[in-house]
């Protein structure tokens, strides 16, 4: 049962609210914002995916150069050594490549309803960087911000993080797993002395798209690497399952907001509690959805039928959820965080 409360002002923002970052492009897509806040104000690093706007008969790849300059691939489509059947990710040469190049564009709301962008953008660096960075979640720990991303190149998807605690100034640190992986939460608190995060290994052969908790010593280099929670055949999250944002401490356990896909590539979000001492104990899951697309801005956009969440933020026991809807828009709920964990008491662990 859907549980969450939409904004009455969605979307939030759509494409059109932002100018593109360079002459050549334009902004298709504003999706799954990571989210914090910074000097009183709801801060939103949102995924902006451009394009070259197409032509008759051409199709154009943006990318970064080996200088992180941008360049354009130009192709025809009738090239025999094409195939664009999948308006995101085309093959040239026997090379994948993406139709958009996505960056990172802060936006500010002194009310968390109406937001407007900030001059600060972050693009991808470095050949690991090459096809765009995606994705952001933003932990803040000790008052120092993780920014863990996704990272895409044509070596694949990896996670890449840069830290900050002015917004000014950002250490990169490359990546801190390598392909194929995302969906990279740290926690915001340290367990045992012990940085903790989830992330999400893809797997196109044996096993799945599952959540896996790893951990650290440094923030920086991880190990102990433990699968916690699996598709479920039959279920909304039959196919995929990843985290959202960094899990919210409550005095049941770590309660952890994530999504969920079918066959379908239908996007849901879900929820599961992991022990306070021991996350990598996972205590109950929602049986059902707390949240499904079911609005026209959920189920009509780039890509239909997609909630996707990267961000929150906690005000007691509201938990208001930022989201990217269909691919193409940013919108935001709000939760009872109460009523989450009633949801999973009920339900039986599977």
């Amino acid at each position: 049962m859907d549980i969450a409360r939409r904004f009455e002002g969605n979307p939030l923002l759509k494409p059109k609210d932002l100018a593109p970052s360079a002459t050549n492009l334009q902004v298709v897509c504003l999706l799954n914002p990571g989210v914090f806040s910074w000097k009183g104000k709801t801060c939103l690093l949102v995924r902006v995916a451009e394009n070259v706007a197409p032509q008759e008969g051409k199709i154009f790849v943006p990318m970064r150069s080996t200088s992180d300059l941008l360049e354009i691939l130009e192709l025809k489509l009738d090239d025999p050594d094409l195939i664009a059947d999948d308006p995101r990710v085309i093959n040239y040469k026997g090379l994948d490549y993406l139709t958009t190049i996505s960056y990172l564009h802060l936006f500010s709301s002194d009310d968390g309803v109406n937001f407007k962008p900030e001059p600060l953008e972050l693009h991808g660096k470095g050949y690991a960087e090459r096809f765009g960075i995606e994705d952001c979640r933003v932990s803040n720990i000790e008052g120092k911000f993780y920014l863990t991303y996704t990272a895409v190149s044509d070596n694949g998807v990896a996670v890449g993080l840069r830290t900050t605690t002015d917004w000014d100034s950002f250490q990169n640190h490359g990546l801190i797993f390598p392909p194929h992986n995302k969906d990279v939460a740290i926690f915001e608190e340290k367990v045992n002395g012990k940085f903790y995060a989830l992330h999400r290994p893809s797997s196109t052969s044996i096993g799945g798209n599952f959540i896996w908790l790893a951990e650290s010593h440094d923030g920086l280099h991880w190990g102990n690497h433990q699968c916690i929670v699996k598709t479920r055949a039959g279920y909304w999250d039959s196919a995929r399952v990843g985290a959202g944002a960094a899990p919210i401490k409550t005095e049941q356990g770590w309660l952890e907001i994530y999504h969920g896909a079918n066959e379908d590539q239908r996007y849901c979000l879900g929820a599961v509690l992991l022990d306070l001492e021991n996350p990598a104990i996972v205590i109950a899951r929602t049986e059902n959805p707390i949240m499904e697309p079911t609005a026209s801005y959920e189920l009509e956009g780039f890509f239909g039928s997609v909630i996707f969440t990267d961000g929150h933020i906690v005000n007691g026991d509201e938990l208001i959820i930022y989201y990217g809807a269909a691919d193409e828009f940013i919108c935001g709920a709000k939760f009872s965080i109460k009523e989450i964990l009633e949801k999973l008491n009920q339900s039986v662990l599977t």
